[in-house]
Parts: C-alpha cells; sequence; structure tokens
C-alpha cells in the first residue's frame, strides 16, 4: 500500500511539472492568442475594434448604407516588428500615423480636438474646410488641394506617401481609391455618416485615437461630449413638447430626415414632437410641398430649412411656405448662417462630431425659457 501511494504522489509531482514546462508558441498560436479584448464602442455600429499585444484590429462595418463587405485592418504600434500573416486584414497600418489625407470636412474636427491638424497634407476641396487652424496650415502650403474625391490624382497621392487615407465613399466603386490601395496605400473608409444615433457619429473619434495613438486623450473627448448630450437630454425631457417640421424643397421635391435618423433623434431627444417621428428609412424622405403643407402646417418650429438664410428668399423661391404657421410666427432657424472662412457651412462640418451643441441648440430653440447660459451655436432664426 505504501509502495502505490508513493507512485501516487510521484505521478501527481510529474504530472505538475509537466504542466509547468514552457512549450514555444507557433505562429498559429500566437495569431490566435493575439487578440485578448475588445474595447468598448457604445452607439456606433460601423466599425468595431480589438485590441491586440501589438496594436489593434478595426473593422469597417458599414462604410455605405446596405454595404456587403466588410475592411479590416491591423494598427500595429510603430516599436513592433511583428509581421505575421493575417488573412482578415487588408492592410498593416503603423501607428502612430504621421501624414494622413482626409476626404471629407467631418473628418477634421475629430484629428482638431485630438491637436493632431499638422498631420494632415492633403485634402480634396479644402474651400470646404471652415476650421481656423487647418486653415492655416491650408494657407501655408502646407495641406495640398486634390480637386474632388472622384478625380484627385493617384500619382500625386502616391508621391506625397501618406500613411493612410481616410475615405468617404456612397459606394464600393470608386476607381482612384482602388487604385491608391494597389500602391500600397491603406484607405480607411469612413461611415460615420450612415450612423444613426447622434453619439455614434461623434464616437468615431475613437478610430482617430488609435490611428494617433491617443486612445485616452480619445475617449476622455468622447465621454465629456456624451456627458454633455445626456444631461441635456435628461433637461429637456421634462419640458413641453412642440411640433416641429425640418427641411425645404430643392427642385420642387420636400427633402426631409427620417424618424429614425440622426436628425430625427436629435429632435426627439429635445423633446420636440417630430412632423415624421414615425417614419424609417436611410437618405431622406422625398414629398411634394403639398403634402407637407398638409401635414406640417400648423408645426410650432420650423428648423434646417436647406440653404435659406432668410424669409424674403424662402418666400420669392416658393409663396407656398409663407402659408406655414413657423414662417408667419419668424419661428424657423437655419444653420446656413454660420460659415467657414471660404464659404463652408460649419455645421457639415462639426455637427456630427459635436451632437451636443446640436441638441443644446434645439433645446434653447423649442423651450424658450431653457438653458439660460447657452449660446445658439450652429442654428440662428432667419433673418428678414
Amino acid at each position: 500500500m505504501k509502495n502505490i501511494s508513493l507512485l501516487f504522489i510521484c505521478l501527481v509531482i510529474l504530472s505538475g511539472c509537466k504542466q509547468k514546462e514552457t512549450k514555444q508558441p507557433t505562429i498559429a498560436d500566437k495569431l490566435t492568442s493575439e487578440i485578448y479584448l475588445e474595447t468598448e464602442i457604445k452607439y456606433a455600429k460601423g466599425f468595431s475594434i480589438q485590441t491586440t499585444q501589438t496594436g489593434y484590429y478595426v473593422t469597417i462595418n458599414n462604410p455605405w448604407p446596405d454595404a456587403e463587405k466588410q475592411y479590416s485592418f491591423k494598427l500595429q504600434r510603430a516599436k513592433t516588428h511583428d509581421r505575421l500573416p493575417d488573412p482578415d486584414a487588408t492592410h498593416v497600418i503603423q501607428i502612430p500615423v504621421n501624414q494622413i489625407i482626409l476626404s471629407s470636412t467631418t473628418h477634421i474636427p475629430p484629428v482638431v480636438l485630438l491637436k493632431e491638424q499638422s498631420s494632415i497634407i492633403a485634402f480634396p476641396g479644402t474651400d470646404y474646410i471652415s476650421d481656423s487652424s487647418v486653415r492655416a496650415l491650408i494657407d501655408s502650403g502646407k495641406i495640398e488641394d486634390l480637386g474632388q474625391n472622384q478625380t484627385i490624382s493617384v500619382e500625386k497621392v502616391i508621391t506625397m506617401q501618406p500613411d493612410a487615407i481616410m475615405g468617404f465613399g456612397v459606394d464600393g466603386d470608386n476607381p482612384v481609391y482602388k487604385q491608391i490601395e494597389k500602391a500600397g496605400i491603406p484607405v480607411i473608409y469612413n461611415g460615420d455618416w450612415t450612423e444613426e444615433h447622434p453619439l455614434g457619429k461623434a464616437e468615431w473619434i475613437k478610430l482617430f485615437g488609435l490611428l494617433y495613438g491617443k486612445e485616452k486623450e480619445a475617449n476622455h473627448i468622447f465621454k465629456n461630449i456624451e456627458q454633455s448630450y445626456l444631461e441635456t437630454k435628461k433637461i429637456a425631457q421634462s419640458l413641453e413638447k412642440p411640433t416641429v417640421i425640418a427641411g425645404a424643397t430643392w427642385k420642387d421635391v420636400w427633402y426631409l430626415p427620417y424618424g429614425n435618423s440622426w436628425q430625427g433623434k436629435i429632435i426627439a431627444d429635445a423633446h420636440g414632437n417630430y412632423i415624421y417621428s414615425s417614419t424609417t428609412g436611410t437618405g431622406s424622405l422625398s414629398y411634394n410641398i403639398e403634402r407637407v403643407l398638409t401635414d406640417a402646417q400648423n408645426a410650432a418650429v420650423w428648423i434646417a430649412p436647406g440653404q435659406y438664410t432668410s424669409y424674403a428668399a424662402m418666400q420669392a423661391d416658393n409663396n407656398t411656405y409663407s402659408q406655414f404657421e413657423a414662417f408667419q410666427n419668424k419661428k424657423v432657424y437655419t444653420f446656413a448662417l454660420n460659415k467657414g472662412a471660404r464659404g463652408g457651412i460649419t455645421y457639415y462640418e462639426e455637427a456630427s462630431m459635436r451632437p451636443d451643441l446640436v441638441l443644446k441648440d434645439l433645446v434653447k430653440i423649442l423651450h424658450k425659457n431653457s438653458l439660460p447660459d447657452h449660446e445658439l451655436y450652429f442654428f440662428k432664426p432667419l433673418t428678414d
């Protein structure tokens, strides 16, 4: 019996020793175990992040409506030299990036908030950019104008050798981007414009934070925006709920946001009763003016009437506008009066990154005595 017990003890010891033996991981083992934490994305649906031992995996899920393909990137810290084969990642991007080409004005605010505007080396259509610090770089020749997205010079981009291009596309059929990718320059499709939740658009700053090695800064900025938005929403929910109409006609068609769009949700969060709040879809509603007059003639407030900045211009274009109560009571508010040095409308550039300011504007407009310390930032009342 003693011999059996001794044998059992020896087997246990030997078994323990074997468990402590260190096995050298294979390439496959290392690649599999590399992903160990998924970064929290609370609102955005268009991208996901997974933290790895050497950086991150980023997957772009919805760069345009009804996208059928995902785009994956491996962001690798510059001090690491891991070049493991990865069939799921389209490109390996060394981070932090030093030079980047942006393609939409909505990409400007997150870069500016992270204080990395000096990394921007080119942009298609620089006149649309309003931010003063970026305009100074443009005026000094440090940011080159590439023309239009569909016609930018591939040769010029290849010569500039950016670390990445933050791309914008309405579909996956952009021959310019395809040629640039073939030359080995990563194109990251930014789908912030497809996000339905207002905070989902702003959350794309977390992707920029990864690219610049400023994850903590990006998370802190977003957290402040989120807190500001949610606090304002809470204030609005205890107030009255006036009816709201939006948009205006373009070539005899009145375009309006769907109820489930980010504009529709901000109106709801401002405790406004949007006339078409029950509608769902992508893009914009498109009605004739007679339909909208029937549905919204008595709406108390009218926001975002296209590019109009005055009542006179609206009535000159279409006298039917004057039949709306909001028009008659001078309760029409536009974002088209707030422009940059070259005429770019700041709302198009900044609103997606600062939904908290959009919400504060709407709460102030819809609820006269609310937010006494807030001055309207994007929206202004129409001039006469």
